[in-house]
């Protein structure tokens, strides 16, 4: 059997240099990357691929932008379109492909805009929801900043992670308007800073990443009566020190086959994989090892599950490791690689055509 090939989109802040994407070749058996191209854009803060997997959005400081994925992977500009807001830090779609999420950290704002579903583009903005509240810790958590929105799998709800307000609000998404409507609130711990949301492939399983509180939260997800539920399951520590100042979870990924997730923490320096139990979405920690860089802003397994890639936002690396789940340890894979800046990375497999 032929193995999958695959690129890699890391995006990244731009100083100096402006080709905030870059796009790597990935190599699956040895678990590492050459670059073959980049694009021209500032400030790629986060980018997203559709659901259909044919368009790439990211974020820059003029509003969002969409790219045609061409047949070896590379990126064909279509459009950028304004959120009318302060540069956002997340982006993702409905399961639908027909409206793109713009999460505001800045201004703790959502912005929804229509796309165009023959051609990608990004068309009008649709609704525009601030969040409203206080949060507990003066220097940052003293209003809302929206750092992550992501769609049940149902399709139904959008939910809204603000970790200046310890808030994931819930609206319901009306399809035809593209309007939300708030329905519901997880109140997180007090100072617990919930970062980033994941669901698990068959959508029963929220997982939430907190930066403070060091820990992930599983939410059983389910709807009664057109009411959805989330029940917490499970609290569990991504850090060996969780309750040292200065060590913050970041990345929360989940392999492309389910059975694992991924978190990093800055101040430790190190990541954590953990092994899902399919039937209860429980998780057992497996490694919580150092990735050999500074800030590990993002990190996620190879398509295969075999080797792992850390993005190092500050020491301005990626670093390469291969996966040992007989004795539940990853040993570094090579040289590292020089990139600035990096803070999102996302895998896509090219067609076998």
């Amino acid at each position: 059997m032929a193995e999958k090939k695959c690129v890699a989109y890391v995006s990244t802040y731009t100083m100096g240099d402006k080709h905030g994407i870059r796009i790597y070749d990935v190599d699956m058996e040895r678990g590492r990357f050459s670059e073959k191209g980049s694009v021209h854009i500032t400030n790629s803060s986060y980018v997203t691929i559709s659901h259909n997997r044919k368009y790439l959005y990211a974020i820059t400081d003029t509003g969002v932008s969409s790219y045609r994925i061409l047949p070896d992977g590379n990126l064909e500009f279509v459009n950028t379109a304004s959120t009318n807001s302060m540069r956002g830090c997340y982006l993702s779609t409905d399961y639908e492909d027909k409206f793109l999420f713009c999460a505001g950290y800045h201004d703790g704002k959502i912005t929804v805009l229509h796309l165009d579903s023959s051609t990608g583009a990004v068309d009008a903005i649709t609704d525009e929801v601030f969040h409203k509240g206080l949060g507990s810790i003066a220097e940052r958590s003293y209003r809302p900043h929206i750092s992550c929105v992501k769609m049940t799998r149902d399709n139904k709800y959008l939910c809204a992670a603000d970790l200046g307000i310890d808030y994931v609000n819930i609206y319901r998404f009306d399809h035809d308007r593209g309007i939300l409507r708030q329905v519901d609130i997880i109140r997180c711990d007090i100072d617990s800073a919930p970062r980033h949301l994941k669901f698990s492939e068959d959508g029963r399983f929220l997982y939430i990443v907190s930066e403070m509180k060091n820990c992930i939260d599983v939410y059983h997800y389910y709807e009664e009566d057109n009411v959805p539920y989330f029940d917490l399951v499970q609290t569990i520590p991504t850090s060996d020190n969780f309750e040292v100042k200065g060590v913050a979870a970041s990345a929360l990924n989940i392999s492309d086959d389910g059975r694992y997730i991924l978190t990093s923490t800055a101040g430790d320096n190190c990541v954590s994989l953990f092994q899902i139990n399919q039937e209860t979405g429980e998780l057992t920690r497996l490694f919580y090892l150092p990735v050999s860089g500074e800030y590990p802003k993002d990190a996620a397994l190879f398509p295969d599950n075999r080797h792992l890639v850390s993005l190092n936002h500050e020491s301005n690396t990626m670093t390469f490791f291969r996966v040992d789940y007989e004795n539940n340890y990853m040993v570094m894979n090579g040289k590292e690689l020089e990139i600035n800046q990096a803070n999102c990375i996302i895998f896509h497999e090219l067609s076998a055509e």
